[in-house]
């Protein structure tokens, strides 16, 4: 049994005749004949009737036509996964992040796909209140994980990712934390916010709950903005995922702010409709599909801060 057979007998039965099947396989009438004759004699089973003016499946014919659909979609599908890996390699791809984003499982999936890939290089940068989605729609980034603030559904393709909920915390011998009950706006400008820096030009402001009138220290990532807080020089929102061991431990502490209530950020996998991306990047976004289980409640709001 050969595929061409298997292809001679979808020819006969999609065109209905075996002068059709020839004309769509570029052969002449008499070899399909014989090679449709060939392969029933090889399985011991008439597929076709020839006694009307159409040939028609027998009801053996019926089942083994299914089948033989079956491989020959598979086959298919096998010889598109092979041009996929032959395809020219990118030299780059760029992936763009928000910096609330949990990075051990993105890692893995660029570590596991540079293995495959190593001709490309993979870029990775971590950005903020906005930054990935300016360097999307710059045309800097081939797919960025961010909120969908400031961003088009028509312009990109988005799928979600991951629910990522940003707790305000402070060290307990911090000013705040000795303050009972919720704690007002006005109480709290006496006290240090620190603040993340945008990585973009303001495009995509995707920044809130910065407190009105009230100190600040800006810091450049997310690691220095922790440790500024661990050291008790200020209080700000952090990603409960990064501050989950230290709240445990006791070395920091939630905040019952009134203008900062714990919020969730839908973080979104995105990527660009109008821009075509290569193979390793296909790649990348197929892997990052899977949307993370963060073990949070659903979002009520899609604002990173």
């Amino acid at each position: 049994m050969k595929l061409e057979q298997l292809r001679v007998l979808q020819a006969i039965v999609t065109a209905g005749t075996f002068r059709g099947a020839a004309a769509i396989l570029h052969k002449s009438q008499p070899a399909l004949s014989q090679m449709l004759k060939t392969l029933e004699e090889e399985i011991g089973l008439t597929l076709l009737s020839r006694e009307g003016y159409r040939p028609t499946l027998t009801p053996a014919g019926e089942v083994f036509y299914r089948q033989a659909n079956l491989v020959l979609e598979q086959v298919q599908e096998l010889g598109h996964l092979a041009e996929q890996l032959a395809a020219h390699q990118e030299p780059k791809v760029v992936l763009a992040v928000t910096a609330t984003c949990p990075l051990a499982p993105l890692l893995a999936v660029v570590s596991r796909i540079g293995q495959c890939f190593p001709a490309t290089h993979i870029r990775l940068s971590t950005e903020a209140m906005g930054g990935a989605a300016e360097r999307l729609m710059n045309g800097e980034a081939d797919i960025v994980i961010s909120t969908m603030d400031g961003l088009s559904a028509d312009a990109v393709e988005a799928l979600s990712y991951t629910t990522v909920t940003i707790v305000p915390v402070a060290r307990p011998d911090y000013g705040p934390a000795r303050i009972p009950g919720q704690i007002s706006n006005a109480q709290m400008r006496t006290f240090v916010q620190v603040i993340l820096a945008g990585t973009g030009d303001g495009a995509f402001e995707q920044s809130r709950d910065v407190l009105p009138d009230g100190l600040r220290w800006t810091v450049s990532d997310m690691a220095a903005k922790k440790e500024v807080i661990l050291a008790g020089m200020g209080w700000g929102g952090l990603p409960e995922h990064l501050v989950r061991a230290e709240i445990l431990s006791g070395d920091l502490v939630p905040l019952d702010l009134a203008g900062f209530p714990v919020r969730c950020s839908q973080l979104h996998l995105i990527r660009q409709r109008s821009r075509s991306t290569g193979v390793v990047a296909n790649t990348i976004w197929g892997a990052l599909q899977t949307p993370l289980d963060m073990d949070v409640p659903q979002p009520a709001s899609q604002t990173e801060r």
